[in-house]
């Protein structure tokens, strides 16, 4: 494929958020690129998936684990376009308890020294 916007017929196998690495391509359902993977959000002690924070040409976005679709060797499918993912923020609220949560950690971790 010499398109770089829209992802390859094969993403690869099926793989845990435990191996995905920073800078994966992600894609929408539709196939066109949404960003790269800049962290993943996990509850290291339970192992739990909670999201991702993707960087996307309109800045970084947050990606809760329910508006992922997959994850692959070669690439990560969101649910919605990029523009649709709420942007992390310190203050957040959303009607979801766990979104706002992903929200403010996403926020944390872009903000602290790496």
């Amino acid at each position: 494929m010499s398109d770089t916007d829209t992802a390859p017929e094969d993403l690869g196998a099926p793989q845990s958020f435990l191996v995905l690495a920073d800078g994966t391509p992600v894609y929408d359902r539709a196939g066109d690129k949404a960003g790269t993977v800049a962290h993943v959000l996990a509850d290291d002690r339970d192992e739990i998936f909670q999201g991702l924070v993707l960087d996307t040409p309109q800045g970084h976005r947050y990606a809760p684990a329910a508006q992922i679709d997959g994850l692959f060797e070669h690439g990560v499918i969101v649910a919605v376009p990029a523009a649709q993912l709420p942007e992390p923020a310190e203050n957040a609220a959303a009607d979801d308890d766990s979104l706002t949560d992903g929200l403010r950690r996403a926020w944390r971790w872009l903000v602290e020294p790496k």
